[in-house]
């Protein structure tokens, strides 16, 4: 599946719930399923910085694709990252670098999340992005 494929399945995952308590509680789900981050990997360096709550993301490059792991203190925003790795994991530097994340003004997630969860959502997915950069210019080099 491409990532606008992957993101148009979260759309419409999404779309079924009217209510936004509903998709809160989607996100809760989505957090409950992420696999569990190895505690050795629950460190600083990992450690989002922008987010009010705890947020690890680690990034490993295997051949050629991305793989991420991550964890959260905070249920939500585990759910949150759960959605970006579904969108991200096992792609190329190049795709995640270019990709457009539409899905979230889609769904109206960072509308309706409080201003610090929006602050550390768009923390998250900079620090995604930030991973494909050095893994790109580590194959180019």
């Amino acid at each position: 599946m491409t990532i606008n494929e992957v993101q148009d399945q979260i759309i419409e995952e999404f779309s079924i719930f009217d209510d936004w308590m509903d998709r809160y509680q989607q996100l809760i789900d989505l957090g409950n399923e992420l696999s569990p981050m190895d505690e050795q990997m629950r460190i600083d360096q990992h450690l989002i910085k922008g987010c009010q709550s705890k947020v690890w993301v680690n990034a490993v490059l295997t051949d050629g694709k991305i793989y991420f792991e991550a964890d959260s203190d905070a249920i939500i925003t585990k759910g949150i990252v759960a959605l970006l790795i579904r969108v991200l994991n096992h792609r190329t530097p190049k795709e995640i670098i270019d990709t457009n994340l539409y899905f979230i003004d889609k769904i109206g997630l960072k509308e309706n999340l409080s201003p610090t969860r929006s602050n550390g959502l768009l923390a998250m997915m900079k620090q995604m992005k930030l991973y494909a950069l050095a893994y790109q210019s580590k194959l180019n080099g």
